[in-house]
């Protein structure tokens, strides 16, 4: 174990349970406070990249913007994918040959408002005929997240809403947010915290009325045959590749390349550059 990561507790079926039951799952005090740090260096340099060119990145909504990167572009990356209490949340939800398809982050700057409430993506058949999840989206804050913010707000148990009736699958209708916002719960993640929820559960960023950003990395897991990597760019030079721990390699499912090539997101969620919910 890195001195990035922190020993702290796990009962992979707390974690089962917890997710099955709430759609997310936190951990507090996972990494250091010097490895967020970093981290933030990372994701603060890789938007200025991104920023610099047509496509970089994508907006969810007003003074809010989405990444995606190669793993590359952070030093912490395997202190991430390998940090023991990641690698069991994956494997009891997900099984042991799991792949990760998505690293990026989502910024919400001073005047980013609140989003519709939304899901990630439809609900997979495997989770409407067979009650199973086939993905994960796991957060890492790089800052300690305060009241004005702007923080994530989550309805839990809706991972398992069928959405039939949601726009394009993903966004419940007005006229029910009332039952989303009795459900819902605000979390307030320190730098050092990671959660892991089913990208399924029905949440949404809300206003942010500090003058600070709230940078927040994004980990996308998939059991096999999820199909999400097909929307996502991940890949690796040789290199790098050469390097990383064989643990690792396991469940870097993604081209290795002798160059890299700076990711062009692909698409908006629809409906989150709608502003104001």
């Amino acid at each position: 174990m890195t001195a990035a990561a922190l020993d702290v507790p796990i009962d992979t079926d707390v974690i089962r349970e917890t997710i099955q039951t709430d759609g997310i799952i936190g951990c507090k005090g996972a990494f250091s406070r010097e490895w967020v740090e970093q981290l933030r260096e990372d994701v603060e340099a890789a938007f200025a990249e991104a920023q610099s060119r047509e496509g970089g990145s994508v907006g969810r909504g007003p003074n809010r913007y989405y990444v995606e990167i190669h793993p590359e572009a952070l030093r912490g990356f395997v202190d991430l994918v390998d940090h023991p209490w990641v690698r069991a949340t994956c494997e009891a939800v997900l099984g042991p040959d799991y792949k990760i398809v998505e690293v990026g982050f989502d910024i919400p700057f001073e005047g980013a408002k609140n989003q519709p409430w939304h899901r990630d993506f439809p609900s997979p058949k495997e989770t409407l005929e067979e009650g199973r999840l086939t993905s994960l989206a796991f957060n890492v804050t790089c800052v300690d997240t305060e009241e004005d913010m702007g923080p994530f707000e989550v309805a839990p148990g809706t991972h398992w809403d069928k959405g039939e009736e949601f726009n394009h699958g993903m966004f419940p209708l007005k006229k029910e947010y009332s039952r989303f916002e009795e459900r819902a719960v605000r979390k307030y993640p320190q730098m050092g915290d990671i959660s892991a929820r089913s990208a399924l559960t029905v949440h949404r960023g809300t206003k942010n009325e500090s003058a600070k950003s709230r940078p927040v990395l994004v980990l996308g897991v998939d059991a096999p045959g999820a199909g999400n990597d097909e929307k996502h760019d991940l890949a690796v030079t040789r290199q790098y590749w050469e390097n990383l721990p064989q643990r690792v390699r396991d469940h870097l499912d993604c081209p290795v390349v002798d160059e890299l090539t700076p990711i062009t997101q692909k698409h908006t969620i629809e409906g989150l550059v709608m502003g104001e919910a």
